[in-house]
């Protein structure tokens, strides 16, 4: 793996600050929103990690890191667009569930891929990135979301089925 350029530390500091705030939002409250202030955090740092993902080319080209920056970033777009709109109406909240945790995703993808392939130092796990314990990363980081978007629209349903039989 190459050097890690300033930009990259910057860029991985805000991406462990998003996954931290990311992590406690979604464990604290159930959902990521800019409503509260560690889901403020969590999105900003996001499109700081994005948008700085864009601007790293230690291979040279656009790679896979670049097109998860993209989805982060059109996952955060269509997440703010359902949060502060009423253009999706009632399915408004299920759509932000949806593609904020799908940012949280998209931030797990390469913290696993540098994590494994950079650590320890010197000796890290994998030294490939075509290992195949990096695709069982990938298939166990792709259950675990689709497990916690299930329970987090059932949770999100639950609320507002329950909120529209309480009284005023």
């Amino acid at each position: 793996m190459p050097e890690i350029i300033p930009l990259g530390w910057f860029h991985t500091i805000m991406g462990i600050v998003a996954l931290v705030s990311g992590a406690y939002t979604l464990f604290r409250y159930k959902e990521i929103s800019h409503e509260t202030r560690s889901g403020q955090i969590y999105l900003l740092t996001t499109l700081i990690t994005a948008a700085t993902a864009l601007a790293i080319y230690q291979h040279g080209f656009f790679g896979p890191a670049h097109g998860l920056a993209v989805m982060t970033l059109g996952a955060l777009a269509i997440g703010m667009i359902a949060s502060t709109t009423k253009l999706l109406g009632k399915a408004s909240r299920y759509v932000r569930a949806f593609f904020f945790s799908a940012t949280l995703l998209f931030h797990c993808i390469p913290a696993v891929t540098d994590g494994l392939l950079r650590l320890p130092v010197g000796d890290p796990f994998l030294t490939s990135i075509e290992d195949p314990i990096l695709r069982m990363c990938y298939l166990g980081l792709l259950i675990l979301f689709l497990v916690g978007v299930i329970l987090q629209l059932r949770w999100i349903h639950r609320q507002r089925s329950g909120s529209s039989t309480q009284p005023d």
